[in-house]
């Protein structure tokens, strides 16, 4: 897929995620969150070309910009949406699948100092609230729910609401109600 076509699916899956998105221009001129993916593309692929100094320099750059850190060893797929974004913490080892969407203060990050993965996974379709902490090597399944504020410290199925301290599922997410979940009263903490 051409750079033009991806930006074109990007706006697209903005406008999706955002009611209060008006035109792809200023979705592309004044959305943190899309400047960040973007530019989290360009350093990954520095990344992956063993230019590591340059690719941290340019998630920096766009950390001091945006308000929102994604470390360039970080692996993201498609129609990744971050809304407001402001506060948000992406680990290097953190994998996120496509059609994922991430509100403001949200943090996918470690628990341990050791090599390897320690940073979590979330498959497709994953919702994950404001200020909501998912720490360690664990995964999150596809189409799953994380409420605002929670803590998710293990592994939780697919299609299910996580919410607390520490988070517990809390029920079925279906793909109609998973955008609307983070509204309802009963999954407030």
């Amino acid at each position: 897929m051409g750079v033009i076509a991806r930006i074109r699916e990007d706006l697209r899956a903005a406008r999706v995620h955002d009611p209060a998105a008006r035109s792809g221009l200023e979705m592309a001129l004044l959305y943190p969150g899309l400047h960040a993916v973007w530019a989290h593309r360009i350093n990954h692929r520095l990344w992956g070309w063993r230019l590591r100094f340059l690719a941290r320099a340019g998630s920096q750059i766009t950390r001091w910009l945006t308000g929102i850190e994604i470390h360039p060893g970080a692996t993201i797929g498609r129609r990744f949406f971050i809304d407001h974004g402001m506060g948000v913490v992406i680990g290097e080892t953190a994998e996120v699948g496509d059609d994922v969407m991430l509100y403001h203060g949200v943090t996918l990050g470690g628990r341990q100092r050791e090599g390897g993965k320690r940073h979590p996974t979330l498959q497709d379709g994953v919702m994950v609230g404001a200020g909501a902490k998912i720490l360690g090597p664990i995964t999150i399944g596809a189409g799953s729910v994380v409420g605002a504020n929670a803590v998710v410290t293990k592994d939780a199925p697919p299609n299910v609401v996580l919410v607390g301290v520490p988070a517990r599922p809390r029920g079925k997410a279906s793909a109609p109600a998973a955008k609307s979940a983070l509204t309802v009263p009963e999954y407030s903490i």
